[in-house]
């Protein structure tokens, strides 16, 4: 019973605190940022493959009902981190600073492995023996490109984008454009010799 508690505890601080931290990061993202018309495009560019990982990811998830082991999973059992994980890169790419860079990294690195675990031990109480050999074939997170991790596809289990917008994926779309609307805004401050 204690063991459930803390499991529990350790599962809301990590879904809590990512969020909460997370706008903090991105205040002292955008004030260290010193981006550059060449910095917003490249990163722009490792973003949007951040953004076709994640979208390929959250066709395939139904979250809840089925353990997903198709597309993107049959790879990595988090294809969506590591959809923002090239998201985050994107900006660091984008920010054009050290600083900005090694703040971005140290909070994906911190928040980002504790979310995993938190959501494997539930992934793991939800489907037990078939999450177990899931997790046996395919890596927590770095893809396995050779056919290994590949699974027999369940039928019906293809990308959908009834289901990505069921997801709600989008708003990764929106929230990217707004945000890189922001590093924009950044370098136009600094080049008119504001923040």
């Amino acid at each position: 019973m204690h063991e459930d508690i803390g499991v529990t505890l350790r599962r809301g601080f990590w879904m809590r605190w990512r969020v909460r931290a997370g706008y903090l990061v991105a205040v002292a993202y955008w004030l260290l940022a010193r981006p550059t018309p060449r910095s917003v495009w490249m990163g722009a560019i490792v973003a949007g493959l951040g953004l076709a990982i994640r979208a390929a990811a959250a066709g395939h998830l139904r979250k809840d009902r089925e353990l997903a082991i198709s597309g993107p999973y049959a790879r990595t059992r988090n294809p969506l981190y590591l959809g923002s994980f090239f998201l985050a890169a994107g900006f660091v790419v984008a920010g054009s600073s050290w600083w900005s860079g090694v703040l971005v990294a140290a909070y994906f690195a911190l928040f980002y492995y504790g979310v995993m675990r938190n959501e494997e031990q539930h992934l793991r109480e939800r489907f037990g023996e078939s999450f177990d050999a899931y997790a046996a074939r395919v890596p927590l997170f770095f893809p396995r490109m050779g056919s290994r991790g590949a699974a027999a596809r369940p039928p019906g289990s293809g990308f959908s984008w009834a289901q990505y917008r069921r997801n709600r994926e989008y708003q990764a779309l929106i929230g990217t454009i707004l945000a890189l609307g922001a590093v924009a805004l950044r370098m136009w401050l600094r080049v008119r010799g504001g923040l």
